[in-house]
């Protein structure tokens, strides 16, 4: 058996970290609820220290107490797995028709997720031999309504939501196109509602503009966006119908309804 470690009243970050790790593993190996004096035991921690650990990572949902003195893992794990599990399958299913979009069109394609009150650029498609082009980073990010993918989310959202978003960020601007005021960018989303597609205009970036088309899982929810970013006077609407069945047959791969995936726009 590990010998225990009495915590000392200051405790340094990474070793709470490691305890931490500690505990769950010790959670994961059972799938019964497992005694405050067992996880003691097999983690070689004071039963206060592990107590007390595991109390915030109650508080957190990362675990869970279903009677005193018993714990076990908690849904925010599962939850947290299931965005992993996402991402990975998007990426998968969105990488082989976003190179075939791209040698359709010449111009960069974007695959961006949702984090927070941001767009996350995960994957993207390009060739460095076709002239200039608007190349964004993986990794990189940006505010939900400076982007287009960014303004699907948020037209997929309820109005409080949006209005919840539009007080956390002050809806700042990038350049004298952004849509700085509510007013305005809740009549951009009704737009995007309506035509199943989201645009950026100068909103991120002065001289290049997007065009953004939602990808849909098997429960019909946007789970992530495909964009195409060109310079301003490049843009060429004939892209969008090759967007739109590009989207969509990443949703059908990702088990959404073919007749859900294909149309204009998704149902609020």
């Amino acid at each position: 058996m590990t010998k225990r470690s009495d915590s000392l009243p200051t405790t340094p970050t990474v070793q709470v970290i490691e305890r931490m790790f500690n505990l769950l593993e010790v959670l994961a190996s059972r799938e019964e609820p497992v005694s405050l004096k067992e996880i003691s035991e097999k983690t070689g921690l004071h039963p206060s220290t592990a107590h007390r650990i595991l109390n915030d990572l109650t508080i957190g949902r990362f675990v869970d107490r279903p009677e005193a003195g018993s714990y076990r893992l908690g849904m925010r794990l599962l939850e947290l797995g299931n965005l992993v599990k996402a991402r990975l399958s998007v990426r998968d299913a969105a990488l082989s028709p976003m190179r075939e979009l791209h040698k359709l069109i010449q111009q960069p394609v974007n695959l961006s997720v949702r984090q927070g009150d941001e767009i996350v650029y995960v994957e993207r498609a390009y060739s460095e031999r076709s002239g200039m082009q608007v190349v964004r980073a993986i990794g990189g990010r940006a505010p939900l309504h400076l982007t287009s993918v960014g303004k699907l989310f948020l037209a997929a959202d309820e109005p409080q939501r949006v209005r919840a978003y539009a007080t956390r960020t002050g809806l700042a601007g990038n350049t004298r196109n952004s849509l700085t005021q509510l007013t305005t960018l809740e009549r951009e989303l009704q737009q995007c509602r309506q035509a199943g597609l989201a645009r950026d205009n100068e909103e991120l970036e002065l001289g290049v503009r997007c065009m953004a088309a939602g990808i849909y899982d098997d429960q019909c929810k946007l789970v992530a966006g495909l964009s195409i970013s060109a310079p301003a006077d490049r843009i060429d609407e004939s892209w969008v119908p090759k967007l739109r069945t590009t989207a969509a047959e990443i949703s059908i791969a990702l088990g959404c309804p073919r007749g859900f995936a294909a149309q204009p726009a998704a149902p609020r």
